[in-house]
């Protein structure tokens, strides 16, 4: 396909950063239709590159050529002022065509309207309820939303505005079963090219190839994400088969070097030997050039295969991925048996949503329903930013909160002033080591917030709450896994296993919850929320 078929393309683009780190350098892309999903590990640039894609971010050089886009980006922020009408732009089109209607011939209330706009109101409506949500949405403030129904109606405003593109990062972030769904139909059904940054599995599976962002490159993989994962595991096999032989090779090479040493040794003993017997001058030289001769040859041979061998393995080793993960080792927050931990009431939340919760012990409790009913809602008033409508929280044991934008830290400030300010006590030099499990090792912890990717952003913001002083008994998270890549991911699982206090979790995704051993299951929703053993459903 020629590359005036793409829809999307660099030329020659570097990205430098102001303190000259350079993240692409002279790179040249381009995506064809059809559904596209980028992967990568947390920092590898692929937000980055969606934001150079969408024409968000210019880069150092090269050039970006793009037909009519649409961007989602991860951390999509709305005016909290604003209403939902307000921030679709549609307030002045209705307006103007309510005072049409109602006989008003204005010649610039149909300037507003345009050719467009008059079924503007009925393909917003028709656009919501397929992304899902409410009738009432329009009448809504936008610090009403929750995270959930902020995506949805991002995506709407996008769709709202027809691109022949869409760019999405991470858009399952926060989203309950059914808007997932209807997510999928979207990407699915939409007929132009679609850009998908995910760790969503699911998702990209759907997608028709996978573009992994990976040390400062990019390479097409085709089909979804199980396609992809085959072939990188084939490709890592055959990469340590070849390492395994190129280290055993030079083993061997290195054996033999210290044999022909040995060799080389008695050489030169013998014609040291010739020189002692008092033979003549000629023989003393005949064994002296034999022996220098064969020192000066093996030397060379067997230096020569020595660097073939090395080479042989730098190429290997190169192939093989050794991407860093979290090491996450949780602080012995034992919480026993039969302590109680948690206890909610009479709790009815601000948007009178009832709430009847126990926690004792070190129990897992997964707090599922749909996206506006209140779960992160919940999480807040137990933590205690959120005051509730009636009731009381009561907690017994030290609580934290990893909150679903991950706004606790100072962007402004380093990794490591970040998590000394939540462990003020905590000597330095130990903050350090600590936070190198945590995949920040070296200058690293010096790197500001605000630069981080949400990968990374997830890993400082999670060393902070479990360094800090005293360390939680009581671990609130809400959507714990957005923005992880899957290395990550599955050291969270490993460390949410070894956890020896109690968690309450909001999570969309299954499988998670059972991952990290949830035995109980609170939906909200309805008349209020309802618990489940997760054991006996099973």
């Amino acid at each position: 396909m020629p590359a005036t078929d793409h829809p999307l393309t660099l030329n020659g683009v570097s990205l430098r950063w102001p303190d000259d780190t350079v993240l692409f350098e002279n790179l040249d892309l381009a995506i064809p239709p059809g559904r596209t999903g980028i992967v990568g590990s947390n920092g590898s640039g692929k937000s980055t590159l969606v934001r150079l894609l969408a024409g968000d971010l210019a880069p150092s050089a090269g050039t970006v050529t793009a037909a009519r886009r649409g961007y989602l980006p991860q951390d999509l922020t709305l005016d909290e002022t604003g209403s939902v009408a307000e921030h679709l732009g549609i307030t002045d089109v209705v307006s103007a065509i309510e005072r049409i209607e109602s006989g008003d011939t204005d010649p610039a209330l149909f300037d507003i309207v345009g050719d467009d706009g008059w079924d503007l109101q009925a393909r917003v409506g028709a656009e919501l309820a397929r992304l899902g949500l409410p009738d009432d949405i329009l009448d809504r403030r936008l610090a009403e939303l929750s995270g959930g129904e902020v995506i949805q109606l991002g995506l709407a405003h996008l769709l709202l505005q027809r691109p022949e593109v869409l760019l999405l990062d991470e858009p399952t972030n926060n989203l309950d079963t059914d808007a997932r769904r209807r997510l999928v139909d979207e990407v699915t059904g939409f007929r132009g090219a679609v850009v998908v940054v995910s760790h969503d599995r699911d998702l990209l599976d759907r997608m028709d190839r996978i573009l992994e962002v990976r040390a400062g490159g990019v390479r097409f993989f085709g089909g979804g994400h199980r396609d992809y994962v085959a072939q990188v595991e084939a490709e890592q096999a055959a990469a340590q088969q070849a390492a395994t032989a190129a280290r055993n090779d030079l083993r061997r090479q290195q054996r033999e070097a210290a044999e022909a040493e040995q060799k080389l040794a008695q050489r030169r003993r013998t014609a040291h030997r010739a020189e002692s017997s008092g033979i003549g001058k000629a023989e003393i030289n005949f064994f002296r050039n034999r022996a220098d001769r064969s020192s000066a040859q093996l030397r060379s041979v067997h230096a020569d295969r020595l660097d073939g061998a090395r080479e042989r393995l730098d190429r290997a080793s190169e192939r093989l991925r050794e991407d860093a993960t979290i090491r996450v080792e949780l602080p012995a927050t034992e919480v026993p048996t039969g302590r109680r931990v948690l206890d909610c009431e009479d709790l009815v939340l601000r948007n009178r949503q009832e709430v009847a919760l126990t926690m004792v012990g070190p129990e897992r409790v997964g707090l599922v329903g749909p996206n506006g009913v209140g779960k992160s809602t919940l999480l807040h008033t137990i933590i205690g930013d959120l005051t509730p409508h009636h009731g009381v929280v009561r907690r017994h044991v030290p609580t934290a909160l990893l909150p679903q934008r991950l706004n606790l830290l100072d962007p402004s400030g380093s990794i490591l002033a970040n998590v000394t300010a939540h462990a003020p006590r905590r000597d330095h030099q130990q903050i350090r080591s600590e936070l190198a499990r945590f995949g920040f090792r070296g200058a690293a912890v010096e790197q500001t917030v605000g630069t981080l990717s949400g990968g990374q952003r997830f890993r400082a913001t999670l060393a902070a709450l479990l360094l800090a002083d005293p360390a939680p008994q009581l671990f609130l998270l809400d959507e714990p896994t957005n923005n992880l890549d899957f290395a990550s991911y599955d050291a969270l699982v490993e460390a949410l296993r070894a956890h020896r206090g109690a968690l309450l979790v909001v999570s969309h995704d299954p499988r998670f919850l059972d991952e990290i051993g949830v035995g109980r299951t609170v939906t909200m929703g309805g008349d209020g929320p309802s618990s489940t053993d997760r054991g006996q459903t099973d």
